[in-house]
């Protein structure tokens, strides 16, 4: 690497860890004499902080794109139509041939560390500014949640990463921490959520539907929890979200994504898109839609034919599943396609479609998953949260013989999450947390090794500080 080029790169870092006018998503420096340190004094800058948060979760280098490469393609529900798409970095996240210079990982590292980034300087800043106490408890709440979100989508993409908890005026500053270890970043998501889940009011914000909850901080700490294996503390997490009434179980899985439904009764925490406003759309239905067709965009924009089901997931919905015909759309062609998530656009790449993270069917779940983790046998509980799940999908219970061992009524859950949030980038971290990646994998042929379930960190990152930032093993 050049000179020019070492520095070009430290340059833009500097504008991820500091806030400098490189972001794509918001400009925080009202006046450009004036540093970014100096100005968060209102509560309107303040507001202008946190909505800069969110905008970071909403763009393309995380839920906006390219989480769906490193968390949907990336398993064995999806793959890209063309390996050669955008210089292979797509195909080669789904081959599992990624190495440290593939630009998506760079910008998925770099647009993670830009929202915490966001997080840290409210964070850093709000208490110097007056306002109403409920208001800054309540935008305090929303940047520990997001920002455990985010540490959370980081450990489980990449194990150590670097965590960094206050702005940093001095970028160099920043670069010293190197990575932390993995124990030490999740003591920090759950520190966060658990402050998150105190600051945070216990009922939606009809102005602010989108905004978490103090039981969205709780419904994602129980899967904080449950990732660490911290089974009968999510079980107690997961349990008081349930007791508490907040959410419900909607009757009908097709309702669940409709957009006229947005931030349901069953929505804990989603990415708020909108068609009427520019640069605020979804481009989900462009990303999906199969290369060359029309039908999913109504001929507007391009089509890039990524996350579109594999043969495997085609077939192994059973017969009468509702959800199938939710997730999945066929062309005339015989194509099929991502159908969750998408609406025609009215303009290229501006869609109206929200993008869920967290559902209370998840929590349900989950905590049937905890109740078979803390019981010497199936427990009741669980049979019937499951069966619940089925119903609504159109299917028959699950028979005594199915559940009648721990490792089959394990086996069917997971089946069972597999097709229930399909397409929600869920089925990559299932496969981890269960440790079914390599087997699952394997039997699909992608002939992988225990080092490719982390990716690589970025060159970029190792480059502008050596001495700390090291490689995973064997890249």
């Amino acid at each position: 690497m050049t000179i020019k080029n070492i520095i070009s790169t430290a340059l833009f870092a500097c504008c991820i860890l500091t806030g400098t006018s490189c972001s794509d998503f918001l400009d925080i420096e009202p006046d450009s004499s004036q540093s970014v340190t100096n100005s968060y004094k209102t509560e309107s800058d303040i507001k202008q902080g946190v909505e800069g948060a969110y905008s970071a979760l909403m763009g393309n280098a995380q839920y906006g794109g390219d989480f769906i490469y490193l968390m949907e393609i990336r398993s064995d529900n999806s793959f890209t139509e063309s390996i050669t798409n955008k210089s292979g970095i797509y195909g080669d996240i789904d081959l599992f041939r990624e190495t440290s210079y593939n630009v998506l990982l760079e910008e998925s590292w770099e647009g993670c560390y830009d929202g915490i980034k966001r997080c840290n300087l409210v964070l850093d800043k709000i208490d110097a500014v007056e306002m109403e106490e409920a208001i800054k408890n309540k935008y305090k709440g929303e940047m520990l949640f997001v920002r455990g979100l985010t540490y959370f989508n980081l450990v489980r993409l990449w194990g150590d990463v670097p965590l960094a908890t206050h702005f940093y005026d001095d970028p160099f500053e920043a670069f010293k921490l190197g990575r932390t270890p993995i124990a030490e970043v999740y003591q920090q998501i759950e520190e966060d959520l658990k402050n998150a889940a105190s600051l945070l009011p216990t009922a939606r914000d009809s102005k602010r539907k989108g905004a978490p909850i103090a039981m969205s901080a709780k419904s994602l700490l129980g899967k904080v929890l449950l990732t660490e294996g911290k089974y009968a503390d999510a079980l107690a997490v997961l349990k008081e979200v349930i007791n508490s009434g907040t959410y419900s179980f909607m009757d009908s899985y097709a309702d669940i994504f409709n957009t006229k439904n947005k931030n349901n009764a069953e929505s804990i925490f989603e990415i708020q898109y909108s068609d009427a406003v520019t640069d605020l759309g979804s481009a989900f239905a462009n990303i999906f839609a199969p290369i060359g067709s029309k039908d999913v965009t109504g001929g507007v924009g391009s089509t890039e034919g990524n996350n579109e089901p594999t043969d495997e997931l085609l077939n192994a919905y059973e017969k009468g599943d509702v959800r199938k015909n939710v997730s999945i759309g066929s062309l005339a062609d015989g194509r099929h396609y991502c159908k969750k998530f998408v609406t025609k656009p009215v303009l290229p790449n501006q869609s109206d479609a929200n993008f869920i993270v967290l559902r209370y069917t998840d929590v349900l779940m989950m905590y049937a998953e905890c109740l078979l983790k803390t019981q010497s046998t199936v427990p009741s509980e669980a049979v019937e949260i499951i069966n619940k799940v089925r119903s609504r999908a159109g299917l028959s219970p699950l028979t005594d013989a199915e559940t009648l061992t721990a490792d089959a009524f394990d086996a069917a859950l997971q089946k069972e999450r597999r097709f229930e949030f399909a397409f929600e980038n869920q089925r990559w971290f299932d496969l981890l947390r269960t440790g079914k990646a390599l087997e699952t994998m394997n039997a699909k042929g992608s002939n992988i090794k225990e080092y490719q379930l982390l990716f690589p960190v970025p060159q970029t990152q190792l480059d502008i500080s050596p001495e700390t930032m090291k490689q995973n093993a064997e890249y």
